[in-house]
């Protein structure tokens, strides 16, 4: 559960995304708006953990603390050490296997977001921190200023997926662009965006943690819900076109 109350489980095959009704009225705790990457400067493993080390630099270490939660790619982690500006995370074995920090050694780099205070600019939309799994880049376009992704997700996660709707990728809160019947959706992003995050540097086939919008999961799985009690299962919640 993270510090804001909202619990998010994962599921597997075709069960869906389950949260608490909670999550609607507590404020996330990120605002999805990545402040630039840092390195990954120490990786040390230990009995059913891994603890990294990030050099978060003088902007972002500032006022840090013991406990405190900084995202990094989308993750929500607690900060288990601080020696200067270098803050050390304990990953557990889940965290692991379910996102893209498995894959992080010395050198990496990763986006960095601190946790944010009431009354700060949101910015972007409430992200928690908590990644639903990862989906996979398959296609990089560049024209001139334009740099267009597209990501390949599990085809039922499509029913939270909406052209337009909001979607947390490696923790940068994004508008999703059209979406793909078969498992898939774009992102059209910005210069801003490229400068401040690790997207310029992905290639095809890499993957990337994604964090579904709570709101749009508990409204879809609501609709659905109400309307299999009236209808039956065949009920589907009308999805706009895109």
């Amino acid at each position: 559960m993270s510090k804001s109350g909202r619990r998010v489980r994962a599921s597997r095959g075709s069960e869906r995304l389950a949260f608490e009704p909670a999550g609607l009225y507590e404020i996330a705790m990120y605002s999805g708006i990545t402040r630039g990457t840092r390195k990954v400067v120490e990786k040390r493993s230990s009995a059913g953990h891994v603890d990294l080390v990030v050099d978060l630099e003088q902007d972002l270490s500032a006022h840090l603390e013991l406990g405190a939660s900084v995202a990094c790619d989308g993750v929500c982690l607690t900060v288990a050490g601080i020696e200067g500006t270098r803050a050390t995370f304990q990953v557990i074995a889940e965290t692991l296997e379910r996102t893209t920090l498995g894959g992080l050694d010395v050198g990496s780099s990763v986006s960095v977001e601190r946790s944010y205070r009431v009354g700060d600019e949101l910015g972007g939309h409430e992200v928690a921190g908590h990644v639903t799994g990862t989906g996979r880049i398959s296609s990089i376009q560049r024209d001139g200023g334009r740099y267009d992704l597209r990501v390949d997700v599990p085809r039922d996660w499509l029913r939270y997926i909406f052209p337009k709707g909001f979607i947390a990728v490696d923790g940068s809160s994004l508008t999703v662009g059209q979406t793909y019947p078969e498992g898939g959706f774009d992102l059209h992003l910005i210069p801003e965006t490229l400068r401040l995050t690790k997207f310029a540097s992905k290639a095809v086939g890499d993957p990337v943690n994604i964090e579904l919008d709570a709101r749009t999961v508990a409204i879809v799985d609501t609709v659905e819900r109400v309307l299999e009690q009236r209808f039956g299962a065949a009920s589907e919640v009308p999805r706009p076109r895109g």
